[in-house]
């Protein structure tokens, strides 16, 4: 695995000729496997012999895995992330009240009002850059942002450098005295949000840990808490700002899909989910690990091994998905197939907003804004730093043509 990252889909397709499970390098020459194959993943991720605790990760058990490598906190991370059975569920039922789909529709209101507020910073953005502006910086970060960090009732002042610490401990590239650094940092910064909202509770759901955690000791600890918290910062704005960035790009390139939801023919849900399914948000998820020696699609996968899940993978798979897989469609049948949003017990509890946040967007600024288009050639945008998130730094566009 490249850490760089890079645009995964020529690779995905070339592993994928292979077959739908193949053996990885992970960085510090880490051995590792990864399940590619839409069928092989969806088993994968459901079978009662894989485990998400890191204490089944054989080579962290022996003490091979140094503390600075870039993928240790994804592996290392107390909380739902990285728990099985009903730890796991005890700990997506403290969560789970706040992104119900009937609490998420309560959020609407909240979204539509950020998102036109958004709108409007963008052009302003734009006028001051010649007719261009940063469509990732000014839209589609600060809106899942600024949302998710409202749940929680976290300080807007703290929100950059969160968002700065997080894409450290995503990146696969970090150097690893920045990532132990960058760990630190931002444990230390929702330690203290633990703190002020300890000694102050609000109607948030920081608030809400806390005193499910104060009812009963056993329930949520100290290291849980603060690591739920990560888990729903970093999953809750990184992954729908890939969302929106790669749907705007995707229909900046298909015109006529585009034409398609204009004129009633296709619905902005369909561009989400054809999406999802064409440029996942997360190309390569890390880990799982078999707790016994495990064949899936006829490849063995050995106890204790590092598992990414390729979710950018399994959304073009040709075997699942027809032959033209790699066409974005969003009239296509079998988009409601994809696993990008994952699959299982681990199934993204945050899905509800992250379609309501990425549709309410589109709508919205192709509404505005229906001439825009890439300032820039697909070919000349800087990739995401890493193979676990799949979009572009910077998405300049132009809002008028």
């Amino acid at each position: 695995m490249d850490p760089a990252g890079g645009c995964p889909h020529a690779d995905n397709a070339r592993l994928l000729a292979g077959g739908a499970v193949t053996p990885v390098v992970l960085p510090g020459e880490v051995e590792g496997m990864a399940v590619l194959g839409h069928d092989a993943l969806r088993e994968f991720l459901a079978h009662p012999d894989v485990a998400k605790d890191a204490r089944h990760f054989t080579a962290l058990a022996e003490g091979r895995i140094p503390e600075g490598w870039p993928l240790r906190t994804f592996a290392t991370v107390p909380g739902m992330t990285t728990a099985d059975g009903a730890d796991h569920r005890r700990l997506r039922t403290l969560v789970s009240s706040a992104f119900s789909a009937r609490r998420v529709e309560q959020l609407r209101p909240r979204v539509e009002a950020v998102t036109a507020g958004l709108l409007d910073g963008l052009a302003g953005a734009a006028e001051a850059g010649d007719g261009v502006a940063d469509l990732r910086r000014h839209y589609a970060l600060p809106l899942p942002l600024g949302v998710i960090c409202e749940l929680l009732g976290v300080d807007p002042a703290h929100q950059d450098r969160l968002h700065h610490l997080s894409g450290l401990v995503v990146a696969t590239d970090t150097e690893p005295a920045r990532a132990v650094a960058a760990n630190r940092e931002l444990v230390e910064l929702l330690a203290s949000v633990v703190t002020a909202k300890a000694a102050a509770p609000g109607d948030d759901l920081t608030s809400a840990l806390i005193a499910a955690h104060g009812e009963d000791g056993d329930r949520l600890s100290g290291p849980e808490l603060i690591g739920t918290l990560l888990l729903v910062i970093v999953a809750g704005h990184e992954t729908t700002l890939n969302l929106i960035t790669n749907a705007v790009r995707a229909l900046c390139a298909h015109r006529d899909q585009l034409a398609l939801v204009v004129e009633g023919r296709a619905t902005w849900a369909d561009v989400v989910e054809e999406t999802l399914r064409w440029d996942s948000p997360v190309s390569y998820f890390p880990f799982r690990y078999p707790t016994r020696d495990l064949t899936v699609d006829g490849t063995l996968v050995p106890k204790g091994t590092p598992v990414l899940a390729g979710y950018s993978a399994a959304g073009r798979d040709t075997k699942a998905h027809g032959p033209d897989a790699d066409r974005f469609d969003i009239t296509r049948t079998t988009r409601a197939k994809h696993l990008s949003l994952g699959h299982g017990p681990h199934y993204c509890l945050g899905a509800p907003l992250a379609r309501l946040e990425a549709t309410t967007a589109l709508e919205a600024l192709f509404t505005r804004f229906p001439d825009l288009d890439q300032a820039v050639p697909e070919a000349d945008l800087t990739r995401h730093a890493g193979f676990v998130g799949n979009s572009v730094r910077t998405l300049p566009v132009r809002l008028v043509r």
